[in-house]
């Protein structure tokens, strides 16, 4: 049997942690982190990981468990959050996945193995490939393999030629049998997904800038030059997140704060908008729209009421 599992998602500064938590109490539940920034050691402020005020004694797991020096993958992900998850289950707790790190979600649940993620250092080369010698070569030889593909895609469009590219490379079949393939593949887990956004956008960004000033007010930038006093460098990934390189540039090029952190609002902004049209690809998730401000009270009925519903009550987790 497939296991049960819930998750909460949806746009960054919706109160995922605070309704996951506050579901996690009734149900017995324990919180496994979907973020793909909370995973690093020291980045507590810009990456809004909760403190213990707000776990109020929640377990939660993926969270800090590299160091900001490390590149960590999907598919590292998918293997360590999926121990996680059986090791919830085999205790007799329930776990709910909370974060908005849409691609993490996605490949956890799905039932494809590593191999099935991609090949990071073919893409790479690919890009490269792509860079140096255009986008006509590529198709080209995209053309040579899988015409049907390549009759599809433009030259411009870098990323599906590269995937395409990246998939015959990485399994011998064309893109269209691969995605065939993989559909047939049953989920790893059963998810009840809920998404959280609000009802007005205005609002979603709203709060979002809110957000940023209180992570400017609360040390972010204390937090970047304690970064890069470890060594840290602006190549490496951690430090490519939201907030951290904005920063960066104020510290080591002299940029100007202010501008920074507008520029800080306005990338999150577009990453909220990035992250709603990942999540409602999916018609299946159960979304609550907050008015002006969450109401978590409502928000918690609505999710339990909602699980139950589609029998994910006490009786069969």
């Amino acid at each position: 049997m497939i296991p049960k599992i819930a998750v909460i998602t949806g746009p960054t500064a919706t109160g995922k942690t605070a309704l996951g938590v506050a579901l996690a109490k009734i149900i017995g539940g324990e919180i496994v982190s979907a973020d793909s920034m909370q995973i690093y050691q020291y980045m507590d402020i810009g990456t809004a990981k909760p403190g213990a005020d707000e776990t109020r004694g929640i377990p939660h797991h993926m969270i800090n468990i590299v160091t900001p020096f490390e590149k960590y993958s999907v598919a590292q992900y998918i293997h360590d959050a999926s121990a996680c998850i059986n090791d919830i289950i085999r205790r007799g707790k329930r776990p709910i996945v909370v974060g908005g790190t849409g691609l993490y979600i996605e490949s956890l649940l799905s039932g494809r193995e590593f191999s099935e993620q991609g090949n990071e250092s073919l893409r790479l080369e690919l890009s490269e490939r792509y860079d140096a010698l255009g986008g006509e070569a590529l198709l080209a030889e995209l053309r040579a393999v899988d015409n049907e593909s390549a009759q599809r895609i433009h030259f411009n469009d870098k990323k599906r030629i590269i995937r395409a590219l990246e998939i015959y490379k990485t399994t011998g079949m064309t893109i269209s049998a691969h995605d065939a393939l993989t559909k047939k593949i049953p989920p790893r887990y059963e998810a009840a997904v809920i998404a959280l956004s609000y009802a007005d956008r205005s609002d979603l960004y709203e709060r979002i800038n809110r957000r940023v000033d209180t992570m400017i007010s609360s040390g972010l930038p204390d937090e970047v030059r304690k970064l890069l006093g470890m060594g840290l460098t602006r190549g490496h990934t951690a430090m490519q997140a939201i907030g951290y390189k904005e920063l960066v540039h104020v510290i080591l090029d002299n940029a100007d704060l202010s501008e920074a952190v507008e520029s800080i609002k306005m990338e999150s902004r577009r990453y909220a908008k990035r992250q709603l049209s990942w999540f409602r690809r999916d018609q299946a998730i159960r979304w609550i729209l907050w008015e002006k401000e969450p109401d978590f009270d409502n928000g918690l009925q609505i999710s339990t009421e909602y699980l139950e519903n589609i029998g994910y009550n006490r009786a069969v987790w």
